[in-house]
């Protein structure tokens, strides 16, 4: 276990470039001063959100957005609803198919907004 924890400090620290993993395998974009991770499985978004100094999570109440998903030229807007500790959660009409695009729009409880672009 030694090892282990030598290898988690010797992490390089979280700023992050494009296409950077979160902890859950999703892509993270910096937004609103916090790291937003973007996860989806079929068709449920769900947004991780985490201190972008520290990787650790953030608790999301108070917190509220919303996913543009396009593809090609289909295109549909998803509220995201507070979901456990520190995630938003919303459901597509369809599975989110590769090479979708999902725009992010994300209010903070402290009421910073911002948005953030992924690719799938």
């Amino acid at each position: 276990s030694v090892i282990l924890l030598s290898l988690i400090w010797a992490a390089p620290s979280f700023a992050h470039g494009p296409g950077e993993k979160g902890p859950n395998g999703g892509a993270m974009e910096d937004v609103a001063g916090i790291d937003a991770e973007l996860v989806t499985s079929g068709n449920k978004v769900t947004i991780n959100v985490f201190d972008s100094k520290d990787t650790k999570p953030v608790p999301t109440k108070g917190y509220s957005g919303a996913v543009l998903i396009t593809n090609g030229t289909a295109k549909e807007t998803v509220t995201l609803a507070v979901s456990g500790e520190n995630s938003l959660q919303g459901e597509a009409k369809a599975a989110i198919a590769p090479g979708a695009t999902v725009t992010l729009t994300i209010k903070t409880a402290e009421g910073k907004s911002g948005q953030a672009k992924y690719k799938k």
